[in-house]
């Protein structure tokens, strides 16, 4: 079983940053691929981000490829998102989420592949 909490969300202009952390409770983080995603209101949960086991491989959506960087401290049980030049399209709930893998370099891309889920921090971006 993992907890996950997120926090970091806010509101901020266009081009800011902000850096989302998710904690995980429990001393199995390490086995985890971690992801993270989006919902904006009246929207389908999307891919936002993830990363392996490791940390070894990423993967990002087209939509935030090189604006945001998906990293995790396995000492810390944490996963960061660290977000800049935030547009007018990124606002939306962010969660993160864990999935239990075997592979080190596995990358899960898709919301069914991860088996906990945080309660979502949310991420306004005014312009």
């Amino acid at each position: 079983q993992v907890q996950l909490v997120e926090s970091g969300g806010g509101l901020v202009q266009t081009g800011d940053s902000l850096r989302l952390s998710c904690v995980a409770s429990g001393r199995t983080f390490s086995s985890y691929a971690m992801g993270w995603f989006r919902q904006a209101p009246g929207k389908e949960r999307e891919f936002v981000a993830a990363i392996s086991k490791s940390g070894g491989r990423t993967r990002y959506a087209d939509s935030v490829k090189g604006r945001f960087t998906i990293s995790r401290d396995n000492a810390k049980n944490t996963v960061y998102l660290q977000m800049n030049s935030l547009k007018s399209e990124d606002p939306a709930v962010y969660y993160c989420a864990a999935s239990a893998v075997v592979l080190q370099a596995t990358v899960m891309l898709a919301s069914k592949e991860y088996n906990y889920w945080g309660q979502g921090t949310q991420v306004t971006v005014s312009s």
